[in-house]
C-alpha cells in the first residue's frame, strides 16, 4: 500500500489530508470544545499546528503507523478527520472529530465503521478501541453505534487543565465483525 487509501460510504469520502485542506482544518478548530474534547487538540489552534499535524500524520502512514483519513461530503468539502493508530499487538486507537456545523449528521458513525471495517480486513487488526472524555457523551455514543463496548473505565486516565479524568475505553474485535 504506496498510495493513501481511499474509501466511500453512502455520503462520504475518506481520503488523504492535503495542505489544500489547512484552512478549512484551522478554520473549523478554532472553537475552544474541541480543546476540552480531545487531548490533543490544542486552543487556540494555528495553521502551524494543522502543518504539524499533517506532517506527522505523513511520517505515520509512511512508517504503516497510523492512517488519518479526511472525511469528506461527496463534492469533496473536508468536513473531519478519523484515524486509526497502530499500537503494537495487533491493536489500533480510534480517534475522530467533526466540523460543528456538520454534528449530528451521523457522519462520524458512517466514517467510522468503514474505517473499522478498512482496520481489521486491510491492515489486519484484532482489536480496535477509543476512548473519550467524560464531558463529551455524544463520542461515547459514536462507539456504541458502531458496535463497540464499554471495556473499562481508566481511573485519572487523562489529566487537563490540572484535572485528573476517569475515561471510558470503548473496543470492537476483529471475531465481532465476522
Amino acid at each position: 500500500m504506496n498510495d493513501f487509501p481511499r474509501l466511500e460510504t453512502d455520503r462520504l469520502i475518506l481520503d488523504k489530508i492535503t495542505v489544500e485542506d489547512i484552512p478549512q482544518i484551522v478554520l473549523y478548530l478554532q472553537d475552544k470544545i474541541f480543546s476540552d474534547y480531545t487531548s490533543n487538540i490544542p486552543y487556540p489552534y494555528r495553521k502551524e499546528d494543522a502543518e504539524f499535524w499533517l506532517k506527522l500524520s505523513a511520517e505515520a502512514f509512511k512508517n504503516r503507523k497510523g492512517f488519518t483519513f479526511a472525511i469528506r461530503d461527496k463534492t469533496g468539502k473536508f468536513l473531519g478527520a478519523i484515524g486509526l493508530h497502530d499500537e503494537g499487538s495487533d491493536k489500533a486507537e480510534l480517534g475522530y472529530w467533526i466540523s460543528i456545523p456538520n454534528w449530528n449528521n451521523g457522519y462520524v458513525t458512517e466514517a467510522a465503521k468503514a474505517i473499522i471495517d478498512f482496520g481489521f480486513r486491510e491492515l489486519n487488526f484484532n482489536k480496535i478501541y477509543a476512548t473519550y472524555f467524560p464531558h463529551n457523551p455524544a463520542s461515547g455514543k459514536v462507539m456504541e453505534k458502531i458496535g463497540m463496548k464499554k471495556e473499562a473505565l481508566l481511573k485519572q486516565h487523562l489529566k487537563k487543565n490540572g484535572k485528573y479524568y476517569d475515561i471510558p475505553m470503548y473496543s470492537i474485535f476483529k471475531e465481532d465483525r465476522r
